[in-house]
C-alpha cells in the first residue's frame, strides 16, 4: 500500500478521535482561536485500512467506529498539511484574526 495520510480531528468536551495500532501519528496540532483550544489535529500515516475510533464525551460517553476508508485521504505529508493550513484559515482574513494552528511537541 503506497503511503496515505490522514488527519484525525479531536474538540475538547465534544468528542476525540483515537488513532488504533494500523495507523502511526506524525503530528499533532493545536487550532487555538481568542486564546482557547478550540481543535486538536493529528495528522496520521494509514498503515491499512482500519476503523478508527471517534468518542462522544456525553454522559455516558458513545464510541463510534469509523472505517478509514471514509475519511479524506492524503497522498503525501506535505498535502495534509497544507489541508491542514486551509482549514484553519478559512472564513477569510477578518475572521481569522485571532487564530492558529500550533504545532504540539
Amino acid at each position: 500500500m503506497p503511503p496515505v495520510y490522514l488527519i484525525l480531528t479531536s474538540k475538547p468536551g465534544q468528542f476525540h478521535t483515537e488513532p488504533g495500532p494500523s495507523v502511526r501519528p506524525l503530528e499533532t496540532y493545536d487550532y487555538v482561536a481568542q486564546g482557547r483550544t478550540r481543535a486538536c489535529f493529528m495528522i496520521v500515516e494509514l498503515l491499512e485500512e482500519t476503523k478508527i475510533c471517534v468518542i462522544d464525551e456525553a454522559v455516558p460517553p458513545v464510541v463510534n467506529t469509523v472505517p478509514s476508508k471514509f475519511f479524506p485521504r492524503f497522498e503525501t505529508l506535505e498535502r495534509a498539511r497544507h489541508e491542514l493550513a486551509r482549514l484553519a484559515n478559512a472564513g477569510g482574513a477578518a475572521e481569522g484574526r485571532g487564530r492558529r494552528l500550533v504545532r504540539v511537541p
